[in-house]
């Protein structure tokens, strides 16, 4: 998610825990430890895809946040008599301010590694945009209270009901994800269409219509559904894959990470004698957020090259026939 909502939420999350004269702090101490797992991002990888696949690795990872929140919280115990006199819900407060960042971001369709160093795909259980104002309104609302009025009589019912009300919507968006996939089991069932693999991700800044990208060996289907018009069918449209840019990538290592990465959701283009790869899941077809070229031809000859950024596509017309769906 954001880096708002981050912050937000850990202020929430960690003010919530602990007393009334302790609030303020937790609020501002979880404001930091929400946003330190995205810090990630200033650390420089070898080239452009691996600044790509390792944000939100190690830095996210359930297996170093944990022990990390107990160091944390060991170090202040030693340094404050407020934590040492009041010690387990500061483990708390410091505990959810860091872990409930990764969770949230695996919400969303880039996903998180929740558990390295294990070599598992990460987590993208695609229920959420990367901003919704829906879920973060109610959590900056509490987060400012605590911090501008730490001590009202009313704060911890104020943070409990911000809480409830974003973690209601973020189970709806639970809900909604079900409700789609059944809609599209129907409609594949129904029109014959046979797909190897799916994914599923609600379109920006809501969780009523949903894109749906569905592959197949010869290309994949791109399609959107709302939940507002139940009754609509899905409106797909098939997308060609090139076989040959396809045959030439699968033996290049910078698509084998991508590969991993976007659970094999990518596009194989040959764009001005350059191997492009795009990964499907985050944008609108033809415009994708992270492209890459990883190839050239030079003689009639392909050969990998250190990996570029292929530049962001964007067309704000197209954004606007979206949201016409809802």
């Amino acid at each position: 998610m954001d880096s708002l909502t981050q912050i937000a939420l850990g202020a929430s999350v960690s003010a919530i825990c602990v007393s009334a004269q302790d609030k303020r702090r937790a609020a501002i101490l979880g404001a930091v430890l929400g946003t330190l797992p995205d810090l990630d991002v200033l650390i420089s990888y070898a080239d452009p895809i691996d600044n790509f696949i390792e944000h939100r690795g190690f830095s996210h990872s359930l297996l170093v946040l944990i022990p990390l929140s107990i160091l944390i919280w060991f170090l202040g115990k030693k340094l404050s008599n407020r934590v040492a006199n009041d010690p387990y819900p500061w483990l708390a407060s410091i505990t959810l301010a860091l872990i409930t960042h990764p969770i949230l971001d695996a919400h969303t369709v880039y996903g998180t590694q929740l558990f390295w160093p294990l070599n598992n795909p990460p987590s993208m259980w695609s229920t959420i945009f990367i901003i919704d104002p829906a879920y973060t309104l109610p959590l900056v609302i509490i987060a400012l209270t605590v911090i501008i009025a730490p001590r009202w009589k009313a704060t911890q019912k104020t943070l409990a009901i911000g809480l409830i009300l974003s973690t209601s919507y973020l189970s709806w968006s639970w809900v909604a994800k079900i409700l789609v996939v059944q809609k599209l089991a129907s409609h594949m069932e129904v029109n014959e269409i046979s797909s190897q693999k799916y994914f599923t991700v609600p379109t920006p800044f809501n969780t009523l219509l949903w894109r749906i990208v569905a592959m197949t060996p010869q290309g994949y289907y791109e399609g959107f559904y709302s939940l507002r018009k139940p009754n609509n069918p899905i409106k797909f449209r098939f997308v060609e894959i090139d076989p040959d840019a396809q045959a030439i990538a699968l033996n290049l290592d910078a698509y084998k990470k991508l590969n991993w990465f976007s659970h094999g959701f990518l596009k194989t283009e040959i764009i001005n004698n350059q191997l492009i790869i795009s990964d499907l899941r985050m944008g609108l077809e033809p415009d994708y957020v992270f492209r890459f070229a990883i190839g050239d031809r030079k003689n009639g000859e392909w050969h990998p090259i250190v990996p570029l950024k292929a530049g962001t596509r964007y067309d704000r017309s197209r954004l606007v026939e979206i949201f016409k769906m809802i």
